[in-house]
């Protein structure tokens, strides 16, 4: 990129890509990510994680993922908008175990899964699956989801599922079809947007890991813009920044102030200023007490003795 040098930086720190070398470990972050290896760690069946577009959903489970132990065994399925079927072959997979190229039925997939779970725990391992996007799972395939954990020992649940989704995600388990599912869910947790005080920390940090080590980049007037503008969601936040740094690059300045962070704004749809209402209520305020005030007049005068209009 081309303000590396300029800046003093060895890679780009405001991408949008999922990196988790720039997992902001603040608030309710952190809050998640340990109430996810609480969780795992207890063998709960289902755990749920919400939020917004854009709050850093992937991020958290790709640090989930890394941050799990040898004594865990993980899954990924980061598109499981898939039938029943697909979504047995796509854990098949993840699982280790081989597919020849005939079809399968779903007993099938759901036996060679079975056996490949009870052999993972036999060495002792917890198998933990992860579904991103999981507002988008169909209805039969959250069925068929349920069903897999049904698979358990006396003591332990063969494989525990975590699903990260939108907040379409709960109304989705609202519905009467999977309410058998919804009832499953032990733990769950919100994410939200990053708050002011948060606001600093999240670009000192991405700027740090990314190899700056120079005074404060940013100054007060662009923060302020910054989280206004991107309402403290972290993908806004990303995209906002590193625009306004190519526009401090391209202007040779060495800081980013507020008319940097306003350029980049303007050129991105979803993080606009907010423009003040035009007050045309104002006008109807006048409006309706000049005609309150000659209706009073008016039965002022019909009622005063000796008064003619």
């Amino acid at each position: 990129m081309m303000y590396l040098q300029h800046f003093g930086l060895r890679e780009v720190p405001f991408s949008i890509t999922p990196d988790t070398a720039y997992f902001f470990s603040y608030g309710h972050y952190a809050d998640a990510l340990n109430t996810l290896l609480v969780a795992l760690r207890s063998g709960e069946g289902f755990i749920k994680v919400t939020g917004e577009v854009g709050t850093g959903k992937t991020l958290l489970c790709r640090k989930l993922l890394n941050t799990l132990d040898k004594d865990f065994f993980t899954a990924y399925i980061p598109n499981p908008m898939v039938t029943p079927s697909g979504l047995l072959a796509g854990l098949a997979t993840e699982l280790g175990v081989t597919l020849s190229n005939r079809p399968y039925g779903q007993y099938q997939l759901q036996k060679l899964i079975s056996d490949r779970l009870i052999e993972l725990t036999a060495e002792g391992c917890k198998v933990v699956l992860c579904l991103d996007e999981a507002q988008a799972i169909p209805t039969d395939t959250l069925e068929t989801l349920r069903l897999l954990t049904n698979l358990e020992t006396e003591k332990y649940k063969l494989m525990q599922v975590v699903l990260f989704g939108q907040p379409e995600l709960d109304d989705r388990l609202n519905t009467r079809q999977v309410r058998q599912l919804k009832q499953r869910i032990s733990f769950s947790y919100r994410l939200e947007p990053i708050d002011r005080e948060g606001l600093d920390s999240y670009v000192s940090h991405r700027l740090v890991v990314a190899g700056y080590q120079g005074g404060g980049l940013f100054e007060h007037g662009a923060m302020r813009t910054l989280y206004k503008c991107s309402r403290g969601i972290p993908r806004l936040i990303n995209i906002l920044s590193h625009k306004a740094m190519m526009a401090a690059y391209g202007r040779g300045d060495t800081t980013v102030d507020e008319q940097h962070m306003r350029l980049a704004v303007r050129d991105t749809e979803d993080a606009q200023l907010s423009r003040p209402p035009r007050r045309y209520w104002s006008w109807w305020l006048v409006a309706v007490t000049v005609l309150v005030s000659v209706i009073v007049f008016y039965w002022q005068g019909d009622r005063l003795p000796g008064v003619s209009l």
